[in-house]
């Protein structure tokens, strides 16, 4: 397809009805956010909902390469021009848009961030950052040399019980920090078959712009759209870049972290097509004012995680022999993606704990108070969690995601409008994507130990640098 055929096709739009171009007259009105959303399905629905409750803003395009996907958003923001193809859609109306946010499949959010901050855009995207660690440093140095106002999609960054948490570890609650894990039992991944064959592609869906800078490859029905594209290795980022973000994020933040030194995966052998559905990554992390000499950082994934160890006892907990808890628990318990609240003998589906000179913090996911833990018991910990709270501000915790969700997004339209700053900016993000992502490129070579190089951005291993960086298709 040329230029002119995919901005004729754009233009038109994927439920062919012809829209009149929204004529916004003079140059940005600082009393108002006009936003373009790339990707509006899913994820992307939920992104859209949460930055037009903002009542500063107003969307004026949706851009998605499903037409179900569009046909759904444009019914909730009728006077928004609809586009199949984000290049389409930021070439004609660059000079309507003030904001982009990115909400499409993890490969292509670099290509439609980095055009959309060419043109000068704040840009919301999605976690993880992007698909490469190239793409990462790229996007980080593009938001700091224009000066742009960024956001990365963790909005649980903040949530009141991730910030008391960073508080608490800061203010020495369990003295340094000599280790982190962190867990999920959500399956990401895919050990089956590699697809055969071909299918036809849905009459709603342009498989070219989904695939977008990625290599050509046939569609097979179930296999990458809508959602399974986080399994495979072309498009997502597996259970680490789906939930690793989000669970990282107050520990790495907390302790003031960069990127780690070494990185050992415990994997099945990489299969170059789908990412493994059972992972340990294990970090280690130079010195920062709130850890030991050297941190430690192990990450558990995949039905059954995390592995049990000492540090993960709880107090009234037993471990068997076998190195499992001895309370029985269902696959169906263990796979539960729901934030209920654990028994105290119990862990958290999934979470995060601090090991430290002075005790250990547990950390739920999310919307549950951090617990101290001391010599195999809970320690009170209330007159520090009010101590905290007052010194700054926290006000008191709200259980109810429908009204903290949209926090994070506010906070991203207040700072594109002069009011503020974001939390989550590029600076920030980039650093913790590229840790996630050296983890998930370690997979492929299970039970090595590669060693990172900052400040060359490359690997002392040759043979893992290749995956640093994509070739981008033209499309």
């Amino acid at each position: 397809m040329n230029k002119r055929e995919f901005i004729k096709k754009s233009s038109v739009g994927a439920l062919g009805i012809m829209l009149a171009p929204s004529i916004l007259k003079g140059s940005m009105n600082k009393e108002r956010l006009r936003t373009a959303h790339i990707g509006v399905g899913n994820m992307g629905g939920e992104d859209l909902k949460a930055i037009s409750s903002h009542a500063a803003v107003d969307v004026v395009a949706l851009c998605d390469v499903d037409a179900v996907n569009l046909a759904a958003a444009h019914k909730l923001h009728p006077k928004a021009r609809i586009f199949f193809d984000y290049r389409a859609m930021l070439e004609e109306m660059g000079h309507e848009i003030d904001a982009v946010i990115v909400s499409t499949p993890d490969h292509t959010h670099a290509p439609a961030s980095m055009m959309a901050m060419e043109m000068n855009k704040p840009v919301y995207c999605q976690k993880p950052l992007t698909h490469y660690v190239s793409e990462s440093r790229a996007m980080k140095k593009m938001a700091a040399d224009k000066g742009l106002v960024t956001q990365m999609g963790i909005q649980v960054h903040s949530f009141y019980d991730y910030k008391l948490a960073t508080l608490l570890i800061q203010s020495g609650i369990i003295g340094k920090v000599h280790t982190v894990h962190a867990w999920s039992p959500k399956n990401w991944g895919y050990d089956g078959p590699l697809p055969q064959g071909e299918d036809p592609v849905p009459t709603q869906l342009d498989w070219n712009l989904w695939l977008g800078t990625s290599k050509e490859r046939p569609y097979k029905d179930g296999m990458y759209h809508p959602g399974n594209w986080r399994k495979l290795m072309d498009y997502g980022c597996g259970t680490l870049g789906d939930m690793g973000v989000h669970i990282f994020d107050t520990p790495y933040n907390a302790l003031q972290l960069d990127v780690p030194r070494t990185i050992t995966t415990e994997c099945r052998p990489s299969n170059g097509f789908g990412y493994p559905e059972h992972n340990t990554v294990t970090y280690e992390f130079p010195q920062t004012p709130y850890t030991t000499e050297t941190l430690k950082w192990v990450w558990y994934d995949g039905p059954g995680a995390p592995a049990l160890s000492e540090d993960l006892l709880l107090p009234g907990m037993t471990m068997g022999k076998d190195g499992k808890v001895s309370k029985e628990e269902s696959m169906k318990d263990k796979m539960s993606l729901d934030a209920k609240v654990a028994a105290e003998n119990e862990l958290p589906d999934q979470g995060a704990m601090f090991v430290g000179e002075k005790g250990r913090l547990l950390l739920p996911h999310f919307m549950q108070l951090p617990k101290k833990i001391r010599k195999g018991k809970y320690v009170d910990i209330s007159k520090e969690i009010a101590k905290v709270s007052a010194a700054n501000n926290l006000g008191e915790p709200i259980r109810n995601y429908e009204t903290e969700g949209p926090k994070h997004y506010h906070q991203f339209v207040d700072a594109c409008l002069g009011k503020g700053e974001t939390t989550a900016p590029f600076d920030y993000a980039a650093r913790l994507t590229e840790t996630i992502l050296l983890g998930t490129i370690a997979g492929r070579f299970p039970g090595e130990t590669l060693h990172w190089d900052a400040e060359a951005a490359k690997f002392k291993e040759e043979k893992a640098n290749q995956y640093l960086a994509g070739d981008y298709r033209k499309f």
